[in-house]
């Protein structure tokens, strides 16, 4: 089977990055692939919009897949490395192979994952990293409350 389309992948989280933006949210993205690049779901921030902490992007596109006979070989797709919450997730139900637009903005735990035999792909995408960098400077109250600096 040829290599996917990761960047191709990771247009679809980026899109939902930006929807999640104009909607007044952080814009994380995420969508899930079957190995031979079919879109299986997407999803995005949406912890502002719906006053839910627990809608991340990868929470929200995992939502949106509905149940699977297994996770193994589909692929997360994040526009930034996923917080402890999400890499919970993703080792929960046994994803193999993770996709991260950039992890400089935030490192998240896509080491932890690496350490584990997951497959992480950093694609260290400069749309995500502005996205996520002129967010931070515009909303650092909500950037704090959930993965930023101030968090305890």
């Amino acid at each position: 089977m040829p290599t996917p389309d990761y960047p191709a992948m990771l247009a679809i989280a980026i899109e939902e990055a930006r929807t999640g933006l104009a909607e007044g949210g952080v814009p994380v993205g995420a969508a899930i692939f079957r190995p031979d690049g079919t879109l299986v779901s997407r999803g995005r921030n949406r912890r502002v919009q719906q006053n839910d902490p627990s809608i991340h992007g990868e929470t929200d596109a995992f939502r949106n897949a509905g149940r699977q006979k297994s996770y193994r070989d589909l692929i997360m797709v994040t526009t930034l490395s996923p917080c402890l919450y999400c890499t919970g997730l993703i080792r929960q139900f046994g994803f193999r192979t993770v996709v991260i637009g950039e992890s400089e903005t935030f490192p998240g735990g896509a080491a932890e994952l690496r350490n584990l035999g997951l497959t992480i792909v950093d694609l260290d995408n400069p749309d995500c990293k502005a996205l996520m960098q002129s967010f931070i400077t515009a909303h650092p109250e909500i950037w704090n409350e959930d993965i930023g600096e101030d968090t305890e």
